[in-house]
Parts: structure tokens; sequence; C-alpha cells
């Protein structure tokens, strides 16, 4: 998923007032659940400031006004206010334990389901596909991925990277998965559509009811909760346990944990849970 960026864009001149923070603090933790605090008011002028230039308008208490009653422009918004810091093969012990554990015993059980619950610009759905084609190879299998951003799902979907971003992935995998880009595309590196065609990439807001999924053997959900506070982390793990089947795991990144957030899993390892066995 999106997370709130560390880094403003810009200085635009405009003065973005405590009061006009404040409406755009709320905003996005009403669209997204991210939490947002003073001194991230630089990040939220100098995002907004270039599309204000774009729009040629004039105040940011005019542009909320246009992100409020227009939808598109609420998405961008929403955009201009989340970034994404990802690449392949993030957190590998992960990896690792999904290769060398979940996956060995689920073969010959049926069609193995993952959700990527905040792929962003899909390294993380990528990374996993080339997980289970090595292991599984072409027993059934399948992954969801989702985010908030329709920007970076529309740069997932294309699943092509600069060759330089892709040093995290093993050279027997990059050679298998990936192809090289030619002409236009020289430097860049394109995944497999062979992969792709595994992957369902799906606009989810965690923060709002879910669409119907169906259940998974895995979930990924990474590098998102810790811009939750605490209230939103237990409504978001409340409507995603239920997709999570029994005897399923739930991964989340190192940095964070469920303490005090939901006894409904059983840690496996640190960031690694199961859901009991009904």
């Amino acid at each position: 998923m999106a997370q709130a960026s560390n880094k403003a864009t810009g200085n635009s001149g405009l003065g973005l007032g405590d009061n006009e923070f404040q409406l755009f603090r709320k905003l996005i933790y009403e669209q997204a659940g991210i939490s947002l605090s003073d001194a991230k008011k630089p990040l939220v002028a100098g995002r907004l400031s270039k599309r204000l230039r774009q729009l040629e308008i004039g105040s940011y208490i005019e542009y909320f006004r246009r992100a409020q009653s227009d939808r598109q422009e609420l998405q961008v918004t929403i955009d201009l206010l989340t970034t994404n810091e990802t690449y392949f093969f993030r957190e590998p012990k992960h990896f690792d334990f999904l290769r060398d554990q979940i996956l060995p015993e689920a073969i010959g059980r049926g069609p193995f389901r993952v959700w990527s619950g905040a792929c962003s610009s899909g390294e993380e759905p990528y990374t996993i596909a080339m997980v289970l084609s090595d292991v599984l190879g072409q027993r059934p299998w399948e992954i969801v991925a989702s985010d908030l951003s329709s920007r970076v799902l529309q740069e997932a979907e294309g699943g092509l990277y600069p060759l330089a971003d892709c040093s995290g992935i093993p050279r027997h995998l990059l050679h298998k998965h990936c192809l090289k880009g030619i002409g236009q595309h020289e430097g860049s590196v394109l995944i497999n559509p062979n992969l792709r065609e595994r992957i369902s990439f799906r606009q989810i807001n965690l923060n709002n009811a879910l669409p119907k999924l169906g259940t998974f053997d895995v979930i990924f959900l990474r590098n998102v909760m810790i811009y939750f506070d605490i209230d939103t982390k237990r409504r978001v793990i409340e409507r995603i346990l239920p997709l999570l089947r029994p005897g399923g795991y739930f991964m989340i990144s190192h940095s964070e944990n469920l303490n005090g957030i939901t006894d409904a899993l059983k840690t496996v390892r640190p960031s690694i849970y199961r859901k009991p066995d009904a």
C-alpha cells in the first residue's frame, strides 16, 4: 500500500496554513488511514504545490475544495500525498520461509493463493510469483495484488523496471523470469508475461469494506500498518483475517508487530504469523 513520504517536493511560494494542513491531514486519514504528524506539513505543501500550478489554482483551500467535489482529483490528491518504497526480495527471510516451509506443505492441495495487500509498484507480488513459479511450476497458483494508489498499480501492471532496480533478484531468477529491454526500453527489464498473467492487480482501500476476493493461503501486509494508529490497525486486521484460510500464514514487516491488535494469529517467527486450523 502507499505510505506517507519522507521527502517534500518543491516550494511553490504558496502558504499552507495550519488550518488548511489539518484539512488535508484529516482527508488522508479518512481516505487511507494514514496518520500524518505535524512534521509532515512541508511534505503536504511541497507535494501539492506542483498540482496547484498545473491546475492554475491560487490557494490550498481552493484545491482542497476541488478534491472534495471531484472524485478523480481526490484520487490524484491521495496519490500525491503517498509514495512507495519497495524493491525486489525486500526482507528476504519471508521469501525463504515461503519457499522452504510453506510451499512444500502445499504441493498437491489445490490452487495456492497469495494476496499482496500493499503491492505498491509491483516488486513484492512479482517476487512472490518468482518463488511460486520456482517451487510449484505449472501447478495451479495465483496472486491478488492490491494497492490504494491507482498510479502505482498502473506501473505494476506494466511490469517494466529499470535494470538498476533489479539487483535484488537472484541471477538465476532474473534470467528465467525477466526479459531484457531493447530499443526504447534498453536499460529496462520486463517481467515475463507468463508470470504477469498469474497476478490480478486491483485497487483496494484497506480502510473500506473489502471486495469478494476469496480466501488465501498466505497474506502479505508489510510496511503498511506502521502508518496507521492502533484503532485503524485493529479495523484493518478484522477485515482481512476472514480471508485467510485456517492454517494460512500472515506476514508483516520486521518493523511491525501485532501486539495488542489481534490474538487470532499465532506467532511462528518474528513478523510471521499463522491462523490456527479450524
